[in-house]
């Protein structure tokens, strides 16, 4: 492996933050969605709302995943430049490669939670059929 430099993990501070931020906004919207179907299902108990409701219920649980993987990232690439700085480099070499671990692992937790939605969308358009 090449020297490990304080930009190197500086690096993902930005593409971290951007996904975080995507991930945010997804929870927010299916937390709205979540209440609106809610109350829907409390005014007229329907197996559709209630599919819909536990596919959200899912999803909702991986992008929690995907937020703590990616906030774990990100606060190892800072431990990671810590630990450049104090000199410990094979301890930042480490700490810097599970970052990049957790970071694949949101990403993989990303494409799984896209797959839901898609089934989302099929449940919600199969009274069209």
């Amino acid at each position: 492996m090449n020297h490990l430099t304080l930009t190197t993990p500086a690096l993902l501070f930005s593409a971290i933050s951007l996904i975080l931020l995507a991930y945010t906004n997804r929870f927010l919207s299916y937390a709205n969605v979540v209440r609106q179907l809610h109350d829907h299902y409390m005014k007229n108990p329907d197996e559709i709302l209630r599919g819909q409701i536990s596919n959200l219920r899912k999803r909702l649980y991986l992008i929690r995943a995907m937020q703590v993987l990616g906030v774990g990232s990100l606060l190892l690439c800072v431990l990671c430049m810590f630990l450049i700085y104090v000199g410990w480099i094979g301890t930042a070499e480490v700490a810097f490669g599970i970052a990049l671990l957790m970071l694949i692992a949101s990403l993989g937790a990303s494409i799984h939670e896209i797959q839901i939605s898609v089934q989302a969308l099929e449940l919600h358009l199969s009274d069209m059929q």
